[in-house]
């Protein structure tokens, strides 16, 4: 069960948060993910509540209006093959939707099966 975590620059369309979500989704189903397994939440913050620096570590242009930062906390155990795998088609895709991907961050985190209870506190997979 991936959590998704959506955070961008207060002010975005609907339109474009929506295709990053698709896109976040898509790659994720691709990867073995059940597509029912959705959750997703965003994160809008104001210019003062969103401090980036615009080329750390290795941006190759400034981060901008644009920006985005995707976080997925999903279970453990998944490879590195699996999750550049998982970048590669994210990022084709988010290409694709029109999201520069310079102004992608992403960070997996990972926790073990027992840290979730989906419904009514049950730990379907402890």
């Amino acid at each position: 069960m991936p959590l998704v975590t959506l955070t961008v620059p207060a002010g975005q369309p609907a339109e474009r948060i929506d295709a990053v979500l698709d896109a976040v989704h898509a790659a994720l189903v691709a990867s073995g993910v059940p597509a029912d397994d959705r959750f997703q939440r965003v994160l809008e913050l104001p210019p003062e509540r969103l401090r980036i620096h615009p080329s750390y570590p290795d941006a190759a242009r400034p981060r901008g209006p644009q920006f985005v930062l995707i976080e997925i906390l999903w279970s453990a155990g998944r490879s590195v093959k699996v999750k550049r795998a998982l970048l590669a088609d994210l990022m084709a895709r988010l290409r694709d939707a029109g999201q520069d991907t310079e102004q992608v961050m992403l960070v997996f985190q990972e926790t073990t099966w027992e840290n979730w209870a989906f419904a009514g506190g049950r730990q379907i997979h402890a």
